[in-house]
């Protein structure tokens, strides 16, 4: 990515929602509606949704959206540099907490910060 696609980049931000399928209330629908108002409030453009309906937060495996989205970071094969998450709960409930602070270090560590929409 060119300096000039970087700068342009900058206002464009990844949508990430997950629901597993005992939390209703976290509809995907529900998060989009909260990330779209976030980033409205900011000024980003959400250029790419990825979504893992149905799979459980407790690890990575089966969750091939975010398994993607952090290959894509990683590869640089974006053209985002903000993920917008609706919570942490949403990130992950990862046994481990360290597992959840990888994969979101991983992504500053590629330029991509990961905002929780729904947080102070």
């Amino acid at each position: 990515m060119s300096k000039g696609d970087k700068e342009f980049s900058l206002n464009r931000a990844a949508a990430y929602v997950r629901m597993s399928t005992e939390h209703q209330q976290y509809s995907t629908s529900n998060q989009m509606d909260v990330i779209r108002e976030y980033a409205k409030r900011r000024g980003l453009e959400i250029v790419k949704e990825y979504s893992d309906a149905g799979k459980s937060g407790l690890n990575i495996q089966g969750r091939d959206s975010l398994t993607q989205m952090i290959r894509n970071v990683q590869d640089g094969e974006i053209n985002f540099s903000s993920i917008l998450v609706y919570d942490v709960s949403r990130w992950g409930r990862f046994q481990d907490a360290d597992e959840s602070a990888y994969y979101e270090y991983t992504c500053r560590r590629s330029g991509v910060l990961v905002h929780y929409c729904a947080e102070q």
